[in-house]
């Protein structure tokens, strides 16, 4: 008998040790989001809340007789199970349906108190299961496929692999139920417990892994943003240079006007080089201007036109300049009468952007997998999408010209 109560302490001093060293790590690890540690730490302490009721469960028999204890004790044993699980699925993501079941769980399992419908207590303390006595295993059950359905979803793109370790987990949880169901084994955890607490461990393993996949991954998208814009900038500045050089043999004079106009320009946008964030459309189109004016100097075959009726919003620095540009160099600039027309409206709960030119037009397919031609007009489509979860639909026929439509959905902030 000692050595039974000696191995029971152990047991318990190993679990004890486990929730410790989770809750430690939970607390101070730096990738995991606010929401996401106090369901954890709220699952670790329902895990300790589950252990202790093992235990009451184990010791109530040899200390009382009074069957309402028994039940009470059961009941948490019954409603723990599932709130746990329920809280792995808000980690994944937030979802009010499994505290829904958690509810109706509960009020299950208060029928136990006066009643045989669920789970009761002879006078002899034996334990007996009422026709909803199951009612926790089937929710549980549910709640656990539930969890690998949001895991899927949300890390679908980590393939078969990559819930190798929760799928395991749900395994064992499936395993550690039917195993104090079919076996008769007297101890004062129970396997489905062993498993939780395991599992615990294991989830965060885990999660703490998908969450530095994640933090990466938005590192790396930002580097690709930040030498996009690098790429972007010399290639403005070399044609802006080379329209001068050139204007300079053909017309000193207008090449005076133009440097004026690239000083002005240089003024303005100086601060936006290195600007990874989103700058006013209003700004945006004025350094969008003076490009296209020092072009047209240059070509006087080409004209730019606008037609503007939305300002307010937000956009990648050096995002509307590069596609103008993209339509002077490969479009319009070999006909005789060239013109671009850039107009920006509201629809929907969007903010419309548009720039259409009548040049000789290309292969979108074709241009957009290129290495070095339109460079310009790809890099503005990903930091589009990246930065303003937007989109840039580009339309093309050889021989007719070019549409680019970008859509710009309206900001949480702006109704």
């Amino acid at each position: 008998m000692m050595e039974f109560y000696h191995s029971t302490i152990t047991i318990l001093f190993a679990f004890l040790l486990q929730i410790a060293g989770l809750s430690f790590v939970t607390a101070y690890d730096p990738y995991i989001k606010e929401k996401d540690r106090s369901f954890l730490q709220a699952s670790i302490v329902l895990t300790v809340l589950l252990v202790a009721q093992n235990v009451l469960d184990y010791r109530l028999p040899v200390a009382t007789e009074n069957t309402f204890w028994f039940t009470l004790v059961s009941f948490a044993g019954y409603v723990l199970r599932p709130v746990i699980l329920s809280c792995f699925i808000q980690i994944v993501q937030e979802d009010r349906w499994p505290w829904i079941l958690c509810m109706v769980n509960a009020g299950i399992y208060s029928l136990s108190f006066g009643s045989h419908l669920v789970v009761w207590f002879g006078p002899d303390g034996r334990f007996h299961r009422g026709p909803l006595g199951y009612a926790c295993h089937i929710i549980s059950f549910f709640l656990l496929f539930w969890l690998l359905v949001k895991i899927r979803a949300r890390y679908k793109m980590i393939g078969g692999r990559g819930i190798a370790l929760p799928l395991s987990i749900v395994i064992s949880i499936i395993v550690g139920t039917l195993a104090d169901g079919f076996l008769s084994i007297n101890a004062p955890v129970s396997m489905l417990t062993v498993a939780i607490v395991t599992g615990c461990v294991f989830f965060y393993v885990w999660l703490h892994q998908q969450f530095v996949r994640e933090h990466e991954e938005a590192l790396r998208a930002e580097q690709r943003i930040r030498i996009m814009i690098s790429q972007i900038q010399p290639h403005f500045l070399f044609n802006t240079l080379s329209t001068i050089q050139a204007l300079c043999q053909i017309d000193p004079k207008k090449a005076s006007d133009v440097v004026g106009k690239f000083g002005q320009y240089l003024r303005q946008n100086i601060d936006s080089l290195d600007q990874s964030d989103l700058i006013l459309f209003e700004k945006e189109l004025e350094y969008t201007k003076i490009y296209a004016d020092i072009e047209m100097i240059r070509f006087p075959n080409i004209q730019v036109e606008y037609d503007i009726q939305d300002i307010h919003f937000g956009v990648p620095a050096l995002s509307l300049q590069p596609l103008v540009e993209n339509a002077i160099r490969h479009g319009v600039r070999v006909r005789k009468d060239g013109r671009i027309k850039v107009s920006t409206w509201q629809e929907e709960d969007n903010h419309m952007l548009r720039i259409q030119d009548n040049g000789k037009g290309f292969d979108v397919e074709e241009a957009m997998n290129a290495d070095r031609s339109h460079i310009g007009m790809r890099n503005v489509k990903e930091r589009i999408e990246k930065m303003t979860g937007g989109s840039m639909t580009i339309y093309s026929e050889i021989g007719e010209g070019t549409d680019i439509v970008i859509r710009i959905p309206f900001r949480k902030e702006q109704g």
